[in-house]
């Protein structure tokens, strides 16, 4: 029977590629298998709805997790996309279990109650600086790998030296030694991302970070050797978007709120808004108040514009919202248009000081040096690489689309996947 393993590496960038090639067990992946080298991801690039694009083949109006958060104007601690349920479409997951395949997956975002075998998703609040995780994957995890692993690794879910990573991996290799290797896993790793954002896209910090990633999948080859299925395992290795030294930021709603559009007591706190931007990091929504004021929505339309045209802001890009559903697939009820930086530039939807370049681009300080969100053929890409007996040695593919990669790994189980967006890169599959 073929056998799956993805290893998502968050915030893999093109340009790792050439060091991944260096690297004693990557290598296996580039020397043995096919590369899709620019994978150009969902809008905005952001984690959760790439992940959600990586597992329908389908754009975000289709799947409906547009953000990592839930945007609210009134509610800026809105609780992020978590649960299953808030994908409006069959994932591949589910297609692998119509097939009778069993299912792993582990750490992947907005998986949390999803019918899967072993599931221990990413569901605990990002902020949470508790000591008591369990009580978010408790429902939305498989409980018998709560019962059988959580006692054992929770020391990593708390407390200042936690890494999640880590309590992805030590469960990773423990159900492939004790449920002998599921047929399809997704084992999805965080910090190369951590690190971009902290550090920049391209520095040794980066490069110690995917050494470490190469030792984790070093691991999981080994893993499958000794107590699975080697001989029918396609490997996959994947990111889901890329990241971009930030070159600019700006506090986009101090724009609004001097041009009349917001309002805030003296204590900047929200009093009344007719046009709102949402931060989607290196991408921003601009929200009317009321969508169906056509006056209201040209004079936003006609101030974005003179924006734009106005350097000192470095304005590169306004799509209306017709504009982001018709070329991107990008529609929410929080969207009715969407601006981006011409040189690469991180948005805040901020009420409260008065600079509106305010300056926080300072290395160790999370999504401060480099981020995503940005549009998908913008440098820096993604990638895809397969390694197995149904992939093909050395073929190369220079550019091709995220929602590709539910469908090809469908073809590389045997199975179909009917009602995505893309197609499969059959050039890589014997």
């Amino acid at each position: 029977m073929n056998k799956l393993v993805v290893f998502c590496l968050d915030a893999l960038c093109t340009l790792d590629l050439e060091y991944m090639k260096t690297l004693p067990n990557f290598r296996m992946m580039f020397e043995k298998g096919s590369l899709v080298k620019h994978v150009e991801p969902v809008y905005p690039t952001l984690t959760y709805p790439c992940h959600c694009s990586i597992l329908t083949g389908v754009s975000t109006k289709v799947h409906g997790v547009p953000h990592n958060e839930i945007v609210d104007v009134e509610d800026p601690q809105a609780p992020w996309y978590s649960l299953r349920s808030q994908i409006k479409c069959r994932t591949f997951m589910d297609v692998c279990k119509e097939n009778g395949l069993t299912t792993c997956s582990l750490t992947w975002p907005v998986s949390g109650g999803a019918n899967i075998d072993y599931n221990m998703p990413m569901i605990v609040p990002i902020n949470y600086q508790g000591d008591d995780p369990y009580q978010f994957y408790v429902n939305h995890s498989t409980q018998e790998l709560l019962d059988r692993y959580y006692w054992k690794y929770s020391h990593y879910l708390i407390g200042e030296g936690k890494n999640l990573d880590e309590f992805t991996m030590h469960l990773a290799l423990d159900i492939i030694e004790d449920y002998q290797q599921p047929d399809v896993m997704l084992v999805k790793m965080c910090d190369l991302d951590t690190v971009k954002h902290c550090e920049g896209i391209d520095n040794d910090l980066v490069k110690q970070q995917l050494r470490k990633h190469d030792t984790q999948f070093g691991l999981l080859v080994e893993a499958i050797k000794r107590f699975g299925d080697y001989e029918n395992t396609t490997f996959v290795i994947l990111g889901d978007h890329g990241q971009q030294n930030i070159e600019r930021h700006i506090n986009f709603n101090l724009l609004l709120k001097e041009h009349g559009f917001i309002q805030t007591d003296d204590q900047n706190r929200l009093v009344d808004w007719q046009a709102y931007c949402h931060s989607a990091s290196m991408s921003g929504w601009i929200e009317l108040k009321d969508p169906n004021d056509q006056e209201l929505r040209q004079r936003v339309y006609d101030f974005l514009i003179s924006v734009k045209d106005d350097p000192k802001y470095n304005i590169g890009y306004v799509f209306t919202k017709e504009e982001a559903d018709e070329r991107f697939g990008l529609k929410s009820d929080h969207i009715d248009f969407v601006i981006e930086g011409k040189l690469p530039m991180s948005f805040d939807s901020t009420l409260a000081g008065k600079d509106l370049f305010e300056k926080y681009l300072k290395p160790g300080w999370h999504h401060s040096l480099a981020s995503h969100g940005y549009l998908p053929f913008r440098d820096e890409t993604t990638a895809f690489i397969a390694c197995g007996k149904h992939v093909k040695e050395g073929v190369v593919i220079e550019r091709g689309s995220m929602l590709n990669e539910a469908v090809t790994m469908a073809h590389l189980l045997g199975i179909e996947m009917d009602g995505t967006e893309g197609v499969p890169w059959t050039e890589m599959i014997q």
